[in-house]
């Protein structure tokens, strides 16, 4: 890839006799911990990993790099991570990133971008392919205005879909999905994976085919309390998390300040009518309950 750079990445999958080959140049500490880690946690042969791909990681800097995403990429390679950064500071492009590199190292696998809306799907398309040049003729775009038949097709001749995750669930149900060759798994807007949501279902139905993929979940908002996103982590089969909080210096030089302005806007005639109405009959009704009695004179 031009302007690309090349990182040697250690054996993620499987490392003769268990154990990670560790020793790339310039890697820290707790990155050999975690290949370590990862490599004893699954020691066994990854069925369509390819060993000449797998020996590097690909990085763009056709852009300015971004140590963070740099480093939030680098991490989401070797466990399933749930990425947490504000609106706009790029995790669409960190998910770009990992998707490139497994489209790579499994070429024979599929990978896998979910959004909850056919506008977001379309949206995330276009922008993972312009990051990374993986080949339209590889991509497809999957909602509810994809027929049966024709996502059948697209699953036996693609490589790298986006998709709605209501449309995983039924092909998944059908059997049309070839659920063995996903190998990662992006899911966007992750803080929606709670209770029975689809992104819960896809992840339960996908487990019971195969546990050797990859989950990169992306939210700015993870969760509104602890528990709630200890249920995305638990939900998604997330292992670490990777996040910047609006005022972490790692951002600053990236961020933007916002400008709020606030604008009342006037009711109009009609608006102000219904409002008065509303409001007589409200009246009534405290009346009535009261035991008072209650005459509306106009409405």
């Amino acid at each position: 890839m031009s302007g690309g750079r090349q990182q040697t990445l250690p054996q993620v999958w499987r490392a003769p006799g268990g154990r990670a080959e560790l020793g790339a140049a310039g890697s820290d500490s707790d990155d050999d911990l975690l290949l370590a880690a990862a490599a004893a946690a699954d020691p066994g042969q990854v069925q369509g990993f390819s060993e000449a791909a797998g020996s590097i990681w690909i990085y763009p800097t056709n852009l300015p790099v971004r140590p963070y995403q740099e480093r939030m990429a680098g991490a989401a390679l070797l466990a399933n991570t749930l990425v947490c950064l504000p609106t706009g500071l790029g995790k669409t492009f960190v998910a770009a990133v990992v998707m490139y590199n497994f489209y790579r190292w499994f070429p024979a696998g599929k990978v896998l971008f979910l959004a909850p809306t056919k506008p977001l799907v379309a949206q995330q398309m276009e922008a993972c392919g312009r990051v990374m040049g993986i080949p339209c003729r590889d991509m497809a775009e999957m909602t509810g205005g994809t027929q049966a038949l024709g996502r059948q097709e697209l699953w036996n001749t693609r490589r790298v879909f986006f998709l709605t995750p209501q449309i995983m669930v039924n092909d998944l149900s059908r059997g049309t999905c070839p659920a063995v060759d996903i190998k990662c798994l992006v899911i966007d807007e992750a803080h929606k994976a709670l209770g029975n949501h689809a992104y819960c279902q896809v992840v339960r139905e996908l487990s019971k085919y195969t546990n050797q993929f990859r989950v990169l979940a992306l939210s700015a908002t993870p969760g509104s309390d602890t528990k709630a996103v200890q249920q995305v982590i638990s939900n998604l089969l997330i292992a670490q998390i990777e996040m910047c909080a609006e005022d972490s210096p790692e951002i600053q030089p990236y961020s933007h300040e916002r400008l709020v302005e606030k604008i009342v806007v006037p009711l109009g005639e009609e608006l102000v009518e219904i409002q008065n109405t509303y409001i007589k009959v409200s009246a009534c009704i405290s009346f009535l309950v009261s035991g008072s009695k209650c005459f509306i004179t106009s409405v």
